[in-house]
């Protein structure tokens, strides 16, 4: 597939999910996403996949295998490597740093990634938090305060079904239209792209 039917399939994508949201309304949003009362930076550490999120547009070019890994600089700040593989089969990568704004929780950060206009500071504004963790910490929701973005992120890349209705509920307990949320093509996962409320 080439980039441009790439990026022309996750526009189709968009339009299909607003096109769910238009029949199923979302109920209000409540205030800022939450974080959970403590996080435990140690455990957190590692690599993730992405199983679901609401689009964004530095993810067009990623197919499959979207994956964080974050490992501990210091008390304050982790090491953030987003990578994922290409619509070409390629990989494309970026690393940045997310340096903790809560210390009480431990689960509210800045995110920043250099020379991205925006955010390449490394101190800012809270835009990553973690507003849902399991307590054996094998998956977890993250998003910015105002839901504009949103992953479900997974220690494994693939979910059962019952895993996906407990996604599925939490993700709208805290505030989300589940239909903004597309599913992220696994190996070993899922393989199709749809709106999480169809899942």
């Amino acid at each position: 597939m080439t980039l441009s039917k790439a990026r022309g399939f996750a526009a189709g994508l968009l339009t299909v999910a607003a096109a769910v949201v238009l029949a199923n309304p979302a109920q209000a949003q409540p205030g800022a996403l939450a974080p959970v009362p403590s996080l435990d930076v140690q455990r957190y550490l590692g690599t993730w996949y992405q199983l679901a999120a609401v689009p964004q547009p530095f993810n067009l070019d990623c197919a499959r295998d979207t994956r964080a890994t974050y490992g501990l600089v210091d008390p304050s700040n982790v090491s953030v490597a987003n990578s994922c593989t290409t619509w070409s089969g390629g990989t494309n990568g970026i690393n940045g740093n997310a340096r903790v704004t809560d210390p009480v929780t431990n689960a509210q950060l800045h995110v920043s990634f250099p020379d991205v206009p925006f955010q390449s500071s490394l101190d800012g504004p809270t835009n990553y938090v973690v507003t849902y963790i399991a307590d054996d910490y094998s998956w977890a929701l993250v998003g910015d305060p105002a839901r504009a973005s949103g992953f479900v992120l997974s220690r494994n890349p693939a979910v059962d079904d019952a895993g996906w209705t407990q996604i599925r509920q939490v993700v709208e307990s805290r505030g989300y239209n589940s239909c903004l949320l597309l599913t992220s093509p696994t190996t070993g996962g899922r393989e199709g792209i749809q709106p999480l409320c169809t899942v």
